[in-house]
């Protein structure tokens, strides 16, 4: 049985007209153009894209209605390990300085709260990710003597320090 034997290519067009982004538009000329003859291997080609891609396009198209099948499919991802109550209870403690919450240090550095997010929450983040949820809380990375610390958390070695942004 031929691929996209039910689907017509005026409806393939009229979606065509209709779609928002480029990939819905590629998956939708590519299915017009091999519904006008070229092969899928060649088409593969032309593309440089996996046959078994362009199959998976087509069974696709020929399964859901066309407006769903040219788009992506949402992917979930991994759940945070942080709800959002937690995500707030933490920006709330990183808005204070580390003696509030009990750290003997004058200020937060990544080391620092990765440790914490550790003894509060229970959970371990790389650096990058707990430098993204610094940046989220609102602090930013500021210079400060060396002679304040020296746990070398940055990718230099050299200690990153973080403060409210603007302060």
């Amino acid at each position: 049985m031929a691929r996209l034997e039910n689907v017509p290519v005026a409806e393939l067009e009229a979606a065509l007209d209709e779609a928002t982004g480029a990939t819905e538009a590629t998956r939708l000329v590519v299915a017009i153009i091999y519904k006008r003859g070229p092969s899928v291997p060649m088409i593969a080609e032309w593309l440089d894209v996996r046959e078994q891609t362009i199959y998976r396009w087509f069974d696709r198209l020929e399964a859901e209605p066309i407006e769903r099948a040219v788009r992506d499919r949402q992917r979930p991802g991994r759940p945070p390990k942080l709800d959002d109550g937690d995500r707030a209870e933490f920006r709330d403690a990183v808005r204070q300085t580390p003696e509030a919450v009990g750290y003997d240090r004058p200020a937060w550095t990544t080391a620092l709260a990765r440790q914490f997010l550790e003894d509060a929450f229970g959970v371990e983040y790389s650096r990058r990710h707990v430098r993204r949820l610094l940046k989220d809380a609102g602090l930013g990375r500021t210079e400060r003597p060396e002679s304040e610390t020296a746990d070398g958390d940055g990718e230099d070695g050299r200690t990153e320090f973080w403060d409210a942004a603007g302060e």
